[in-house]
């Protein structure tokens, strides 16, 4: 667990990016250990919401005039969706923020959480609250990828198929959710996955930097 968190802070990018002139949105990253192994949280999101529906995501939402800052957001959405407290998250870093659909900047936020804790989904948001090993984002038994161009810019979309051995029931893992599940188990595990990935292993600081800054340019360059 120590190993994990140290690995994380060398990749925190802190506050670092939160000056720039976006819609702000935060994700919640919630990792926690089941029977010896790290594991990362999800959530189901309702079929009744408007945005993604049915998809799986971290907790998270936009920023609220309250919230002092992204990490803020991040834990009063999780809070909200799932009924964790703030006081329940040892928050480690905040990674490299995604920028989507070029006007909303969404930062990571990495936190560490009780093994006992026992999620209660709100069910406006939320239809369920399951759990993924780590590993399983570099040696999954199902996954698939697309090849597409995001801002003139060859981008890997990743998409893992879980099932959940609790019951049956069988997630899809992708898209931003899936980069970031796969980038926090680059950093900890410190191993190769068993597909092809666009970040440069040997220095996943720079490599994920560079494509922030490159999708904020083109997004920039087009307002």
């Amino acid at each position: 667990m120590d190993d994990a968190k140290a690995r994380l802070q060398k990749h925190d990018a802190g506050t670092k990016y939160s000056h720039l002139s976006y819609s702000k949105c935060s994700i919640l990253l919630p990792l926690l250990v089941k029977e010896g192994k790290l594991h990362l949280l999800f959530t189901l999101r309702s079929e009744k919401l408007r945005r993604s529906p049915g998809e799986v995501c971290f907790p998270g939402g936009k920023r609220d005039p309250t919230d002092e800052d992204d990490v803020a957001t991040a834990l009063r959405e999780a809070q909200e969706e799932v009924g964790l407290c703030p006081q329940q998250v040892e928050v480690v870093c905040c990674l490299v923020p995604y920028v989507f659909e070029r006007n909303t900047l969404i930062t990571p936020v990495v936190g560490f959480i009780d093994h006992n804790f026992q999620a209660q989904p709100n069910p406006d948001e939320v239809k369920s609250v399951f759990l993924v090993p780590l590993e399983y984002f570099l040696c999954p038994r199902a996954y698939h990828q697309k090849c597409l161009t995001r801002c003139g810019r060859r981008v890997l979309f990743h998409c893992f198929e879980y099932t959940n051995p609790e019951d049956g029931v069988t997630y899809y893992i992708k898209g931003m959710t899936a980069k970031y599940a796969l980038f926090v188990a680059l950093i900890i595990l410190e191993k190769h996955p068993t597909f092809e990935v666009e970040f440069n292993l040997n220095d996943l600081i720079s490599s994920s930097e560079k494509s922030f800054l490159q999708f904020h340019n083109h997004a920039t360059s087009k307002l």
